[in-house]
């Protein structure tokens, strides 16, 4: 590049500089730098030209400039001549000083400048810096910021010149009467002491290592002078703050003495202002620097200052921390570091200050105190070694405090006292089970908000916080592990801290583990010398009891599991290879699920096998007895966890049934019974288990258990109490026969099926009928207690389970099965039938469910009884709750559902015939006809259900007839049509399941499947749409199939059936019944003459009632159908009466196509709208193409006479009539059936004719017909391809429209036929296609861009692989209006781009280019433009390098583009293009062109093309 080049690109860029946008202007500033960049000293000369030869150029922008300047200058500094920054320095300081007036933004660029060029020419800058400097004089304050920024920036060079700065400033401080030059003074004095103190810190690399602190003394304490007896006492709050500022670096420069000598007042006039500030982190701050000056002079006079100090620091710490100001959380750790130095200096008086502060019951005082303590203990660990009893005895009523805040901050301290050995001493132990309190908080009470830094209340809670604590003390603080191991273990298992065993057991596993690694020596626990520790029987209670609730407390059963496995050694020597192998499978069971979809008894049932397995090894009576023992004692700790408890219950009937010693299970079975509390539900139902469990190994024991408690005294004395308190008594005493009666249930549920069978009924129902009734001088009295009702339903379940899963169940004869199922049938009547409020009717029907199956068996009125009993509770129950409406109310219901519906099948299984199968229905038929659509919801479902259920358990012996399947179809076929959605799918489940039963009876195999019955299940999803239309002819359908698959015997009773439903109710399945029956008459009427009369006489029967308006037509039409087939017959039957006739007109084409058969044609046009468009002109076209559409799809034979009728006006002088028949034609050609009935040639013919038609719309349509080849036939078009071919041609250079609409429907037909015409057809044309549509790109009609850069993307997808020069030509100049046109503001124009370039990609043969392409430009996938531009540009820069020139070229057209998102994308090209370009490239690019271009562009009205402008000029540099 040339200078003069160059000079014009800065030139440009700089005349830019003026844009009023300030992203616009913010960009030139960027390009400036990227000349900067590649050419510092040219682009540096030519703003500095720029700012001297446009001496009144406004300061904003003369700020922009010098900006651009200091960024150059912070990465090119070092490439300048003595020359250039001498130049740069003389002008950056003119431009800093112009005016003396303060305009920040200008001299503060200028300053910047200068401290660029300091980095690399200090003595030159700092030259001009003394020359401004004049003795006597202000300086400019300007300078003074530039000296102090100087002084950070290159401290080794400023400090060197520091004598003669303060020299020359140091005599006129006492002149400076504004407020802000005495501020620009204090911050150049903070930085001066700041840059020298940096000095002097590193000599060592300091280029004068002889410079002292002496050197600067003197001066120093001048201006000390001036600053704190003078400036410190003005009004100006914000020079009060410099001053302070400056005083703490400057005091470690002051000499000793005279340090000594200000302290007194110093240190009192710093504390005072704490007083006038709100913002005290700049006075904290300076304080701690004067302190640390003060300390390392050894001072004395700070002892006398030390009271003044603490208070004032202690009340700064004190103050509460709301605020989310950087400042306040600034200030703090500024205050915490004064007391560092104070800690170090005086640690007896700081704690002599401190420790009485945390007595005080004021929050503030009590947390600022404790931040304190928690510092100096980290802090000063030193200084505070010998001082940790002292510490530890002061935390005594921190740690009883209850407040939150307070509870933070002692678990603060208590962390930093674990780091550093205070836990080890005496007291230790208390600050250990404070954290384990705090772990132990229940969540909801937090109330407080979160701290200002936390986002999350819950991560800065008092529980977090602890339970954070306790785990990083465990893990990474290797001194506590022998202070916590094994002293945690003694928080297991009290109650109160059960909130913590989370934490507890991660920490205790982390320490378990560590142990190991130092030996079994070190891990295994000495109970005796650790008295306070939980046995091993406790530990595994505690462990296994709290991992039936694995998901609570942050997951507290995954821990204690760990915890258990790690503990094997010290539980019991046996078990450590089964617990290694059997604990992580429980764990990877809890990492499958969540406490949503864990399965509760599952889990349970595993911890249960787990315990099993784990007594089985250890086999030591004694243990086990001492295990269950402990059990026992935890009972009262789970009172208030009702499912821990009763997971305990079931550990202790697990270690009693293993125990062999029947002595102390009788004695514990005792103990449970006599101290259960029986008044809590889950109580009752965990001791129940636990008896059931037990009963596995001790049945005897456990029955005779049971009898001895109700014969002793203690049952007998707690009845008699209880009946004292008259208005307990029944209640309580019932409780306690409920828990008795579950007992005896679990007992016969659990214990060995060939045990039971021999007790159930002399032992166990015996029982359990005594305590559910109770005799009043003879009078048997039941109960009203529901809870009792509800364990008797359980246990008479459970009982009559355990009978039937016996093997010897065929062989048992239950005598007392009638009176039990009498019992059950009672309880479910005296159940509320419109609510749901117990699980007793659940439970009776799962009752009864399992009684039916038990021999003997019920007599058919009690069967009878049952199925009505039941199905009256349920049926007539209030529709399905809703979620919303609780989730357990639905869940009670789906439950009593399905025992309704699992006793129903077990009745039918019980008779599976025809017979039996009919019964059940006839008790389900009058809930089908039922007027409330959820009782033939439900009544359809039980139905539907029995149907399947007979159909999977048919076996047929011999070949035998299904007499009723009529009567069952004409049941439920005419609710294909309820109202009800769930009852019409329902309805064709059991039609479905009734065929299948007929072909069963006659012999065909289970899995066979016919056809005819399959086409039910794909008419279901007919039934869901609510339109009447569908709804009717989905009904219709189902009418043909049945039809087709009843037997001829069976159609008569079905019919009859029928005729009743057409006086249903509801009238949807009337108007289904009459559907149907039609359907039946019209398909199978011809078998039915002999029925004829008896027919006739039950439709004149219903035209007579004449129910409904849908009924009286629906009867006609049915006499109508049997009398085309049984004419005299019906006539006879009739007597002569007459049939009413009905008739509607329509317009002539309508009513002619109807009158020819063609009534499908004219539906489509009604659903598609085509006859109101055939009305209108605008629409008259379209309307012509549907009606051909419609004609081709449903009337094709027709057509050939329609096209000879049409011959004489495609010729018409009409130019109306030529547009319409050509429509008609051209979509003729869209279907297939013009070949099907050989009328392709002649289409095709007529269409050709009409090519050179004067009309345009004709043309138009002409192209249309011929393109639609590609869809009708499409294997017709290579045939005809060069006649196509052609015509399309031609048409795009139809007439002088530069937009005609035949060109537009010639590029669209192209786009549908060059994919399927011969090659070398398409080849000779295809030059001049490309080049004819390419003008099309930039079209203003968003159609026309559309459709030629689409047929444009077809041309290449054709040429994919066998691309000739010529074209791939076309493709190359193609590309550039392409990738601008993504950009276009037409999305649909957008979407075309993407297509055609990614059929380009190929053709360039650049895989890399080609990718991206693909990549990129995806449909649908989000476009980074800027990105995809980039990526493009720098693959055809490196594999077409020479198309440099041509791309540009194309860019500079694109500069003048009317869309605004276009013309910004050029320049953006442009840029990109010269990124990736090589300067061997130059050559091709008119450097002068493209700057003039863009400096045009850089005074476009739109803010996005300057910016992109200036971006490209930028880049520009690139080609030197």
């Amino acid at each position: 590049m040339t200078e003069s080049s160059m000079k014009k690109l800065a030139s440009t860029l700089l005349d830019a500089i003026t844009d009023k946008d300030p992203l616009v202007q913010e960009q030139v500033c960027s390009a400036l730098c990227s000349l900067g960049e590649a050419r510092p000293v040219e682009t540096l000369r030519a703003c500095e030209e720029y700012l001297r030869q446009h001496d009144k150029l406004a300061h904003p922008y003369r700020a922009a400039v010098l900006r651009a300047m200091e960024r150059v200058l912070s990465s090119r500094a070092s490439e300048l001549d003595k020359d250039t920054a001498s130049t740069i320095i003389l002008l950056a300081s003119s431009e800093m000083t112009k005016t003396k007036d303060l305009v920040w933004d200008w001299q503060q660029a200028a300053s910047g400048v200068l401290v660029a060029v300091g980095r690399q020419f200090i003595s030159k800058v700092m030259e001009e810096l003394l020359r401004r400097l004049h003795p006597g004089t202000l300086p400019h304050c300007a300078v003074l910021h530039t000296l102090a920024s100087l002084s950070v920036a290159n401290a080794f060079g400023v400090v060197p010149f520091l004598p003669s700065v303060l020299s020359s400033l140091l005599p006129v401080l006492g002149v400076a009467k504004q407020d802000t030059v005495r501020v620009a003074f204090c911050s150049a004095l903070q930085r001066f002491s700041e840059g020298a103190l940096e000095y002097l810190a590193n000599l060592d690399r300091a280029p004068d290592p002889t410079v002292r602190k002496d050197a600067f003394a003197t001066d120093i304490f001048s201006a000390y002078d001036v600053l704190f007896h003078q400036w410190l006492q003005s009004r100006e709050a914000k020079l009060r703050l410099a001053v302070v500022e400056a005083l703490g670096p400057m005091s470690h420069l002051l000499p000793s003495e005279r340090l000594e000598e200000q302290l007194p007042k110093l240190l009192p006039g710093i504390l005072a202002l704490y007083k006038k500030h709100a913002e005290t982190f700049y006075l904290s701050k300076s304080l701690g620097q004067i302190l640390e000056a003060a300390v390392s002079v050894g001072s004395r006079t700070l002892e006398t200052q030390l009271d003044a100090l603490l208070a004032a620091l202690h009340s700064q710490i004190c103050v509460p921390v709301e605020s989310s100001s950087p400042l306040v959380m600034s200030n703090q750790k500024e205050v915490l570091r004064c007391f560092t130095v104070l800690a170090c200096s005086s640690p007896d008086r700081l704690l002599a200050f401190l420790l009485p502060r945390l007595d005080t019951s004021n929050e503030r005082t009590r947390v600022g105190t404790l931040q304190v303590v928690r510092h100096v203990i980290n802090s000063a660990a030193a200084q505070m070694e010998d001082k940790k009893p002292f510490i530890l005895s002061s935390m005594r009523l921190p740690l009883l405090d209850t407040n939150s805040k307070v509870k933070r901050a002692v678990v603060q301290v208590i962390s930093a006292m674990a780091h550093h050995g205070y836990l080890e001493q005496p007291g230790g132990e208390a600050m250990i089970e404070y954290i384990v309190q705090q772990c132990a908080l229940p969540p909801e009470q937090e109330p407080e908000k979160p701290g200002p830094g936390s986002k999350d209340p819950k991560a800065d809670s008092v529980r977090a916080i602890s339970v954070r604590t306790l785990y990083l003390v465990s893990t990474t603080v290797d001194r506590m592990s022998h202070v916590l191991w094994p002293y945690l273990l003694q928080f297991l298992t009290p109650v109160r801290f059960t909130g913590a065993l989370t934490p507890l057991c991660r920490s205790l596993v982390h320490l378990a583990q560590k142990r190991q690694e130092a030996g079994a020596d070190a891990f295994l626990i000495q109970y005796d010398a650790h008295a306070s520790l939980p046995s091993p029987y406790a530990v595994t209670g505690r462990l296994l009891v709290v991992s039936s609730s694995p998901y609570l407390g942050d997951g507290r059963g995954a821990a204690a599991l760990r915890l258990l496995s790690v503990l094997h050694p010290n539980i019991h020597p046996l078990l450590g290879q089964h617990w290694e192998t059997t604990v992580p499978l429980l764990l990877g069971y809890l990492d499958e699920h969540t406490e949503e979809t864990l399965p509760q008894e599952e889990w349970e049932e595993k911890l249960l096998m787990f315990l099993r397995d784990t007594l089985a090894i250890i086999s030591d009576n004694a243990w086990i007895c001492q295990l269950s023992l402990e059990l026992c004692r935890q009972l009262p700790c789970y009172d208030e966890a009702p499912q821990e408890k009763n997971f305990l219950y079931k550990c202790i009937g697990t270690t009693l049934g293993a125990a062999s010693s029947k002595e102390v299970v009788r004695k514990h079975l005792q103990e449970l019974l006599e101290t259960a509390r029986y008044q809590e539900e889950a109580e009752r139902e965990g001791l129940a288990c636990c008896f059931g469990i037990c009963a596995i190994s001790h049945l005897e024991d456990t029955l005779a258990q049971l009898e001895d408690f109700v014969r002793s005294e203690v049952f007998r004395k707690s009845i008699g109490i209880l009946n004292i308190f008259k208005d307990r008594s029944e209640n309580e005493v019932e409780k306690v026969k409920s828990a008795l009666i579950l007992c005896y249930g679990h007992v016969a549920a659990r214990a060995p099926r060939e045990l039971v069978l021999a007790k159930v009924e002399s032992d166990i129902l015996r029982n359990i009928c005594q305590h559910f009734s109770t005799k009043v001088l003879g009078i048997k009295v039941e109960t009203k207690d529901p809870a009792l009702k509800l364990c008797l339903v359980q246990s008479v379940c459970m009982v009559s389970r355990a009978i039937c899963s016996s093997t010897q169940a065929g062989s048992f004869h239950f005598t007392r099965k009638a009176e039990l199922v009498a019992q059950m049938m009672e309880f479910i009547r005296a159940e509320p039938p419109d609510s749901l409020r117990t699980p007793i009717r659940k439970k009776a029907m799962l009752t009864c469910t399992y009684l039916v199956s038990v021999e003997p068996a019920l007599d058919e009125q009690a069967r009878a009884d049952v199925i009505h009993g039941c199905l009256h509770s349920i049926m007539a129950l209030l529709p399905e709750p809703k979620e919303e409406d609780g989730g357990c109310q639905k869940s009670l219901y789906l439950e009593t559902l399905h025992a309704l519906e699992d006793l129903l099948t077990s009745l039918l299984q019980r008779n599976m015939t025809p017979q039996g199968l009919q019964i059940m229905i006839e008790h389900l038929s009058p809930w089908i006809k039922s007027p409330r659509g959820h009782e033939r919801a439900r009544a359809l479902g039980l139905s539907a259900l029995l149907l399947r259920y007979f159909l999977e358990h048919l076996r047929v012996s011999a070949l035998v007839p299904f007499h009723n399947l009529g009567l069952l179809i004409g049941l439920f076929s005419p609710r294909c049509a309820d109202l009800w959605p769930a009852t019409r799918q329902e309805a064709v489940d059991c039609v479905y399941s009734l065929l299948y039963l007929q072909l069963g009876y006659e012999g065909f195999s289970r899995d066979y499947r016919d056809d005819v019955a399959e086409r039910l299940l794909s008419l279901k999803d007919g039934l869901v749409h609510p339109d009447p239309a569908i709804l009717f002819h989905t009904c219709h359908s189902v009418g043909q199939i049945i039809a087709k698959r009843l037997p001829p015997d069976q159609l008569i009773s079905l019919l009859l059936t029928m005729f009743e439903a057409l006086g249903d109710p509801e009238k949807n399945c009337s108007r289904a019944a009459t559907v149907m029956i039609n359907c039946l008459l019209q398909e199978r009427g011809g078998v039915l003459q002999e029925k004829v009369p008896e027919i006739v006489s039950v439709l004149r029967s219903k035209l007579q009632e004449a129910q409904g308006e849908h009924v009286l037509p629906a009867a006609q039409h049915s006499v109508y159908l049997l009398a085309t087939q049984h004419c005299a017959a019906v006539v006879s039957s009739l007597l002569g009466s007459p049939l009413p006739l009905d008739s509607s007109a329509v317009d002539t084409l309508r009513s002619m196509l109807l009158r020819s058969g063609s009534e499908d044609v004219v539906q489509r046009m009604d659903l598609e709208g085509g006859w109101e468009l055939l009305r209108t002109s605008a629409g008259h076209e379209e309307g012509a193409t549907r009606l051909a559409r419609a004609m081709a799809e449903h009337a094709g034979p027709r057509l050939p006479l329609v096209l000879k009728t049409l011959a004489c006006t495609h010729s018409s002088a009409y130019e109306n009539q030529r547009v319409t028949t050509t429509a008609f034609l051209a979509e003729l050609l869209n279907s297939n059936v013009a070949n099907d009935l050989m009328l392709l040639d002649s289409l095709l013919e007529s269409l050709a004719a009409r090519q050179k038609d004067t009309c345009a719309s004709v043309r138009r349509l002409v192209l249309r017909g011929l393109a639609n080849l590609a869809s009708g036939c499409p294997d017709k078009v290579r045939t005809h391809g060069p006649q196509l071919l052609t015509a399309m041609i031609g048409g795009l250079d139809d007439g002088d429209n530069p937009h005609s609409p035949v060109a537009l429907e010639a590029m669209l037909g192209l786009a549908r036929l060059v994919h399927l015409v011969e090659s070398w057809d398409l080849r000779s044309g295809l030059l001049h296609v490309a080049i004819r549509i390419r003008p099309f790109f930039d079209s203003e009609k968003m159609e026309f861009r559309t459709a030629s850069i689409r047929l444009f993307g077809h041309l290449n997808k054709v040429c994919h692989g066998d691309c000739e020069d010529v074209f791939l030509d076309q493709v190359v100049g193609g590309l550039a209006p392409l990738l601008l046109h993504l950009q276009d503001p037409q999305a649909t124009v957008a979407s075309a781009c993407r297509f055609a370039l990614r059929m380009c990609g190929p053709n360039l043969a650049c895989e890399e280019l080609s990718a991206a392409f693909q990549k990129h430009l995806q449909e649908g996938r989000a476009l980074h433009f800027g990105e995809f531009l980039n990526t493009t540009c720098k693959h055809l820069m490196h594999h077409f390098p020479d198309l440099l020139g041509r791309l540009l070229t194309t860019c500079l057209f694109y500069f003048k583009s009317s869309w605004e998102n276009v013309r910004a994308a050029a320049p953006l090209f442009t840029g990109f293009l010269v990124l990736h370009s090589e300067p061997r490239q130059q050559p091709q690019v008119d450097l002068d062109q493209l700057i003039a271009a863009l400096q045009i562009l850089l005074k476009d009205p739109a803010p996005e093309v300057r910016t992109r402008a200036a971006e490209a000029l930028g880049r520009l540099v690139k080609l030197a």
